[in-house]
């Protein structure tokens, strides 16, 4: 494919004979009657290359270089300044102004097409860096979403559950405000995955999932701790109200039936509830493990069950 190249030159006779001269060197090429034309077609044209005279008589060569170089769609195109000034001032202003090259007239026909070569491999260099930058990011992020998330449930995971808990608990304690944490454990998981089969199991975690991500707020977050076992963050939301959006989500999983293939089931869980309010050190872990403790005594309860932390429980040790 030619490369398209735009002359803006308010000579006829000169603007003819360049515009003839790139298309016996192979380009593509078209001319504009001066500098307000030749910003309107490098706009609508959007052309590889523009070749810019300086002197012309209704604006000036370094002026529609300047507003080239501001445009979004224009800013990134290559510009060979042409003129018969030759000063070294006269250059610097041009480059000042962000054109790519200047050529004094009268020019060499064969340097004009080294420069062209030389300014359209520059701007397939920056393009193609700029892809790879883009691809680096895309990447990046695809990476960075890999680390932070379940790769079967798409929740988030243990580490972006902490890191968020550190976050909103400092806040918390600093503003006086409401936090609440939900600690859920699925009932009798190993015998789901003895009855019904592993594939079975994995099926009962991303429906829970998909629940959790249904019923809760979007402030919330909520994340697969580990195994079977899921912690929910409640921020600006106080016990009692936990306590609601407990008994959704509950209510919400007993609902839920479970289909493989010819075999359908039922399931419950446990939870335990928490809240910044039980905690008077400032370790926010702490969170976590009274409402540890509130699903330990769910689960030994009985199951199937929602219990509110108590001081009067035993906190699970650090790990």
């Amino acid at each position: 494919m030619k490369a398209r190249i735009l002359v803006i030159e308010d000579s006829p006779t000169q603007a003819k004979s360049i515009v003839e001269m790139l298309e016996d060197t192979g380009f593509s090429a078209f001319w504009a009657e001066g500098g307000v034309q030749g910003l309107k077609m490098a706009r609508i044209e959007e052309p590889d290359l523009i070749l810019l005279d300086v002197m012309m008589d209704d604006m000036d060569g370094y002026s529609v270089c300047r507003w080239l170089k501001v445009h979004e769609a224009t800013k990134n195109i290559p510009v060979i300044m042409l003129t018969v000034k030759g000063e070294v001032e006269d250059r610097v202003e041009g480059l000042n102004v962000g054109a790519d090259d200047y050529l004094p007239k009268p020019f060499n026909e064969s340097e004009l097409e080294a420069r062209i070569y030389a300014a359209l491999r520059s701007k397939m260099a920056r393009e193609k860096l700029k892809k790879r930058n883009a691809e680096l990011e895309e990447m990046f992020h695809k990476v960075e979403y890999m680390a932070m998330t379940d790769a079967l449930t798409s929740l988030y995971n243990r580490r972006r559950f902490c890191d968020v808990l550190y976050r909103e608990f400092a806040s918390a304690k600093r503003y006086d405000n409401h936090l609440s944490c939900i600690m859920m454990d699925i009932d009798h998981f190993k015998n789901i995955n003895d009855q019904y089969g592993h594939p079975a199991g994995d099926e009962v975690l991303k429906e829970i999932a998909m629940l959790l991500l249904s019923i809760l707020r979007e402030v919330d977050l909520a994340a697969r701790y580990g195994g079977e076992e899921f912690s929910v963050l409640l921020p600006h939301t106080s016990k009692e109200s936990a306590k609601v959006a407990a008994d959704r989500i509950m209510n919400a999983i007993r609902r839920s039936k479970i289909d493989i293939g010819t075999q359908k089931f039922y399931i419950t869980v446990s939870m335990g509830i928490a809240s910044v309010e039980d905690i008077d050190s400032g370790d926010a872990e702490e969170l976590i493990r009274c409402a540890d403790a509130a699903l330990y005594d769910a689960k030994k309860s009985g199951r199937d069950q929602i219990v509110i932390y108590s001081t009067a429980m035993s906190i699970p040790p650090e790990e």
